[in-house]
């Protein structure tokens, strides 16, 4: 009798199991949504989140074209203010962080100075050298875990790694810094980390110009990222002295697109106190 009973329990458990299922399937389906939707959100929401990229995602960007940020033309601030850079010297070092496959490296190897650029999207660089038809080198360099890509005149130096393990002692100091596309692509969080490195690769005599944004971030994640004129002092006024030195209208159909009414372009000289 006991055996009989507990069989017939067993036996409607087993049927309310089997109704409330698709309960849970559709909760359970329900919380895979809202996670979805969470990390939907660091695009979604410019007002309280901002869009954050590690190696991977940039890395993915370029897999899929996604790149924008690159340009088939010399840059216009550094065209305009390249004397700034180079301040009456020749064949100076130059460093360009998260370089892409820039035309600007091209462009200020063949004024005779020696660029030293740092990226972790090998494609890009694979890219450089072909579209310019550069005969190069590619070696590893293990202290980086990456890899060094070399000009066959060594005037173009192409580092692919993680860019903060990157260091004085992989390449020594510069007399120039071009930051165009790099302090504005960096997740905010890691604008510190990134200041303290671009100043430890400051020679002396370093002329650092770095290219900001200045536009509504209510309305737009990025990147690029706003950078304001009060974060750049605050990054780098304890060690350096800041000029700004110009500001331009940068508006476009496409940041129209992101929601902007303005965005403007600025550029400040960065050197080190005496």
């Amino acid at each position: 009798m006991n055996l009989l009973r507990f069989s017939s329990f067993k036996k409607l458990l087993t049927l309310k199991f089997a109704q409330s299922l698709p309960v849970l399937q559709q909760t359970q389906i329900k919380a895979y949504h809202w996670q979805d939707k969470t990390e939907n959100q660091k695009t979604s929401d410019a007002s309280n989140k901002f869009t954050e990229l590690d190696p991977e995602g940039w890395n993915e960007r370029w897999k899929n074209r996604n790149i924008g940020f690159h340009k088939d033309h010399i840059n216009v601030m550094l065209e305009k203010h390249v004397k700034r850079l180079v301040n009456k010297r020749e064949n100076i070092k130059i460093f360009i962080p998260l370089c892409g496959k820039s035309l600007d490296m091209k462009w200020l190897a063949d004024q005779g100075h020696t660029i030293v650029g740092v990226d972790c999207a090998e494609v890009a660089f694979k890219e450089f050298f072909e579209e310019h038809s550069l005969e190069h080198t590619v070696e590893p360099v293990e202290n980086l875990s990456g890899k060094v890509y070399t000009s066959k005149d060594k005037k173009i130096m192409l580092y692919c790694c993680d860019f903060y393990k990157f260091s004085r002692d992989t390449a020594g100091q510069f007399n120039g810094i071009w930051d165009r596309g790099s302090l504005v692509a960096i997740n905010r969080q890691d604008r510190q980390k990134y200041s303290t490195l671009m100043k430890s690769l400051m020679a002396p005599d370093c002329q650092y110009l770095v290219d900001t944004y200045d536009y509504n971030e209510e309305l737009w994640p990025g990147p690029p990222h706003y950078v304001s004129a009060e974060q750049i002092q605050s990054l780098y006024g304890d060690t350096c002295d800041i000029e700004d030195v110009d500001t331009v209208d940068h508006m476009e159909e496409k940041h129209k697109k992101w929601g902007l009414d303005y965005i403007n372009e600025r550029l400040h000289v960065i050197t080190l106190k005496k």
